[in-house]
């Protein structure tokens, strides 16, 4: 069992939205369905002092189900801790979650970075554009079936003598 504060607190407020929690060398990551994203995330944030988001990435597992994972690393400036939460994305076709960018404005940039990334969508999102790439690219270059050498090259042949 977890001794990090913040998954006893989870646990009791969202019961049926904490999936799974994992410890591994002094990391917690709790994993929690992607519908209670958004009260989950307020909540850690209002109430048990996750007042800074460091990242957002995505996750591709091809091959799995679910094949998407959005992960958020959390780090409360107080108590200097820090938290890993993981939310599944199921829909192959067109993965989405809502966003957070209401609860941490600098959400805003990295939900954009996993969207022209991993094609990852985040519903009600302010400004959901490209941010790396070009905006006429193709795909997202991330993605495990993404073609290695970009989606207008041919597959590498190896060195001509």
């Amino acid at each position: 069992m977890s001794e990090h504060a913040a998954v006893e607190k989870l646990k009791a407020k969202f019961p049926d939205g904490v999936l799974e929690i994992a410890e591994f060398r002094d990391e917690t990551t709790i994993t929690v369905k992607k519908e209670d994203i958004v009260a989950i995330c307020s909540f850690l944030k209002a109430e048990v002092g996750y007042n800074f988001l460091t990242d957002v990435c995505g996750v591709d597992y091809l091959g799995r189900t679910p094949r998407f994972m959005v992960v958020y690393h959390l780090y409360n400036l107080s108590t200097k801790e820090r938290l890993r939460i993981k939310a599944p994305v199921e829909d192959e076709k067109a993965p989405s979650i809502d966003t957070v960018s209401g609860v941490w404005a600098t959400a805003n940039w990295h939900e954009r970075e996993c969207w022209d990334l991993m094609g990852i969508s985040f519903n009600n999102h302010p400004d959901l554009r490209r941010i790396l790439m070009p905006d006429d690219w193709e795909g997202h270059p991330l993605r495990k079936d993404y073609p290695v050498q970009g989606p207008d090259r041919q597959p590498y042949q190896g060195r001509v003598s």
